[in-house]
């Protein structure tokens, strides 16, 4: 694993660990790998006969896998855990871990354009191998499914204020880039809480482009039959989106 690839500092880590009361020689799957940083620890409590799968669509986690031959790394959406697991011939597990969300990694990675903070392409790809990026929202979505977006998951107060300027400025030319979006939407952010009302606009545009909350109740539902009698699901959640899905 090259040390700059890892860029998960768990939060929680110990309760996540106690809320899985692992066993030694079980089997579990951390279905938002990431940097790796709960994987770890797991591995730490695991025997030579223990088990672990993991998760992530995003490519760069790939490199975080540490070399170890109880773990086996899975590129893709955690939507698909169950399926995978039956491939590797485990109808049934003993935890499953996930944790909700963006790291910091994608936060401060300017070129993913998860971040109000750097002028770059509209992305906020979760997998850049997918083709609908935040571009497409902003360019291809009608006012109204605009306004659902900010008021669905970002619980925008002037939603439909957003949306209109969105709609407005693209009449004239394409909403490329982040700096093109904020020049678009300036005139809707308020004073004295800019950075706050960003990151809920930039926060929805990004459910929106990765179907997060669709994702989450698919793997949601999938889990009781992925679990063993005595098995653990631990979830960190960190928005109210999220915990109401939970």
């Amino acid at each position: 694993m090259s040390e700059k690839n890892f860029y998960h500092n768990p939060v929680m880590l110990r309760e996540c660990i106690e809320g899985l009361n692992i066993s030694p020689s079980g089997v579990y799957a951390d279905v938002t790998f990431g940097g790796g940083g709960h994987s770890r620890e797991i591995l730490r409590h695991l025997d030579s006969d223990g088990r672990l799968f993991v998760f992530d669509q995003d490519s760069d986690a790939k490199d975080n896998v540490p070399d170890d031959s109880r773990i086996m790394f899975f590129k893709s959406n955690f939507k698909y855990f169950a399926q995978f697991l039956r491939l590797a011939g485990y109808e049934k597990i003993d935890g499953i871990i996930a944790d909700l969300g963006v790291s910091s990694h994608h936060f401060d990675d300017a070129q993913r354009g998860f971040s109000f903070r750097f002028d770059v392409p509209l992305d906020m790809r979760m997998n850049r191998d997918a083709a609908f990026s935040a571009k497409e929202v902003l360019n291809t979505y009608s006012e109204e499914d605009l306004k659902r977006v900010f008021l669905e998951y970002g619980e925008i107060k002037n939603a439909w204020k957003l949306a209109h300027a969105v709609t407005e400025t693209r009449k004239t030319k394409t909403i490329s880039t982040v700096g093109e979006f904020l020049e678009a939407i300036r005139d809707c952010v308020p004073k004295f809480s800019e950075n706050k009302y960003l990151a809920t606009v930039f926060q929805a545009i990004r459910i929106e482009v990765n179907d997060e909350i669709g994702v989450l109740k698919r793997f949601l539902l999938s889990t009781p039959k992925a679990l063993k009698k005595s098995g653990r699901l631990v979830i960190m959640s960190y928005h109210s989106l999220e915990d109401r899905a939970v």
